[in-house]
């Protein structure tokens, strides 16, 4: 099969959005507390940091279970059209919920009309590696069985959870299971070597993260487990053969921002369609700040366009097969 890989670098060039950027660079640069924080510190922050997010109004969320693990369903006011997205949500396998990441599956879910399912997966240091995988997995088995077609499923998410999009893929095709018609990634973890350059290179521009802030919490979801596999540093490790089209959005502010690059170019060398959608001078999952960044509304914009494109392909051919 032919592939092709588009590569994109967008930037703000508008006077409004470059004093939003640096409002929000100024905001995720408040001092934090000294030291490695516990997980259930960094849980609470993180918590507290998104409940400032936007979260789109005309949608309905309600409260299911996918995988034998409690999952949010976000659909749109006014009834879905066909396709799923299976989100999975960002905080460094430590943090996070199907809550949290609302502002974003809920973005994803307005724009496209899709309805979504966003799997509360364990936690780590109590539910190191593998257990994340392990449920995420379950869910899109759970999804399968259930009948819903894999080329109208996309997986999606974000930081830990844009990860988990690629190794839940690696998972289930290594169990034989039909793979989903695509994945979108918002600025995916995708080493836990950290040999990516711009872990030095973006060290101090980098608003979040630093390499002891991602190491500490690394070291909570390994548990002592090797990072030299594909699970868990699939940008270095991983066979991408057969893996369906993919979506990476990154900014060129994050130290993980090498994550995406060499991931698409091990996508490009196993044959499969990669769009690496970089933009400028943003942090770590921008698109978090729709409604208040433009270059987080103009990405959301092009997943949702990407979406729609691969999912609604599928379901138009599911159709017209009945």
């Amino acid at each position: 099969m032919a592939y092709s890989v588009e590569e994109a670098t967008y930037g703000g060039s508008t006077p409004m959005s470059k004093e939003q950027r640096a409002r929000i660079d100024a905001m995720m640069r408040q001092p934090r507390p000294e030291g490695p924080r516990s997980a259930e510190e960094l849980r609470a922050g993180f918590k507290t940091l998104m409940a400032q997010m936007i979260v789109p109004d005309g949608i309905r969320t309600t409260r299911t279970t996918l995988g034998n693990r409690s999952a949010l369903h976000v659909a749109p006011g006014n009834g879905p059209r066909a396709g799923t997205i299976l989100y999975f949500h960002g905080g460094s396998f430590v943090f996070g919920s199907p809550e949290t990441a609302l502002p974003l599956t809920g973005h994803l879910v307005a724009k496209t009309g899709f309805r979504a399912y966003s799997p509360d997966y364990r936690l780590a240091p109590e539910h190191p590696f593998p257990a994340a995988i392990e449920d995420t997995l379950s869910a899109y088995r759970d999804l399968l069985d259930r009948g819903t077609d894999p080329s109208a499923i996309a997986f999606a998410g974000d930081s830990a959870g844009g990860g988990l999009t690629v190794t839940t893929c690696l998972a289930a095709r290594d169990a034989g299971l039909p793979l989903p018609a695509a994945i979108v990634a918002f600025s995916p973890g995708l080493d836990a070597t950290r040999t990516g350059e711009s872990m030095d290179t973006k060290e101090g521009i980098d608003p979040i993260f630093t390499r002891e802030t991602v190491e500490h919490t690394g070291a909570m979801y390994l548990a002592g487990a090797d990072p030299h596999q594909p699970l868990l540093s699939p940008a270095v490790l991983a066979d991408l053969t057969g893996f369906p089209p993919m979506l990476i959005q990154v900014g060129t502010n994050e130290i993980l921002l090498d994550d995406s690059t060499r991931l698409a170019a091990r996508g490009r060398a196993a044959g499969v369609d990669v769009i690496l959608d970089v933009t400028a001078d943003v942090p770590h999952v921008f698109q978090s700040f729709a409604g208040v960044l433009d270059e987080a509304d103009e990405a959301l914009d092009r997943a949702a366009l990407f979406l729609k494109q691969r999912l609604g392909a599928g379901c138009a051919a599911n159709a017209s097969a009945k």
